[in-house]
């Protein structure tokens, strides 16, 4: 496992093309967003996320939410209707993952199945430029149902395993995982505060 520090304020080009190697070559990478730390796989490396569930001893019966570089990406991820496309750009970049109608291209593995995808833009450079490729997993890095850790030395501490990189930028302001908005009904609905 490699560890690279940097601050949220600047984008190393050096770490994130370090970052996108190991994402591209299957590896599992621990990133901050602007919410808490997540666990980042290539969504269409079906090992590397089969290893997200395990690391985060997670049901694969619970589907995973994607991140993508910037709102324009979320289309090819997800089909957007027009007033879903003006929701979304009125809260993204934030903290919000907005849960949508997904395209085929999106795995299986990464929905459990479902028909329906979590996507997030956050607003946070080092997280979005790690998805400038290919969109990659969110997912809060903790145990399931564990309590979410501020900072990477407490999140490994809890995981008890290896990830392959850490971009670490020291302890986050927020312990409090994005708020969830279902948009595939009429009315949006709030899954999670």
């Amino acid at each position: 496992m490699k560890v690279l520090k940097t601050r949220t304020d600047e984008i190393d080009e050096k770490i994130i093309a370090e970052a996108i190697d190991v994402l591209a070559s299957g590896g599992v990478v621990l990133y901050p967003t602007d919410t808490v730390y997540g666990l980042g796989a290539n969504i269409f490396d079906g090992k590397a996320v089969k290893r997200v569930f395990e690391i985060k001893n997670r049901s694969l019966l619970k589907p995973l939410s994607i991140l993508v570089s910037d709102i324009e990406a979320i289309g090819l991820v997800a089909k957007l209707s027009l007033s879903q496309k003006q929701i979304i750009k009125s809260h993204l970049p934030g903290p919000y993952t907005f849960i949508l109608d997904k395209r085929k291209i999106v795995p299986r593995a990464v929905t459990s199945g479902s028909r329906y995808v979590g996507v997030r833009v956050p607003d946070n450079r080092i997280a979005c430029r790690l998805a400038s490729i290919f969109p990659i997993t969110t997912t809060s890095a903790n145990l399931s149902d564990e309590e979410v850790l501020s900072t990477p030395e407490e999140i490994l501490n809890q995981l008890d395993c290896d990830v392959d990189l850490v971009i670490d930028v020291g302890e986050l302001n927020s312990n409090h995982p994005s708020k969830i908005i279902d948009l595939t009904a009429r009315n949006p609905r709030i899954v999670r505060k």
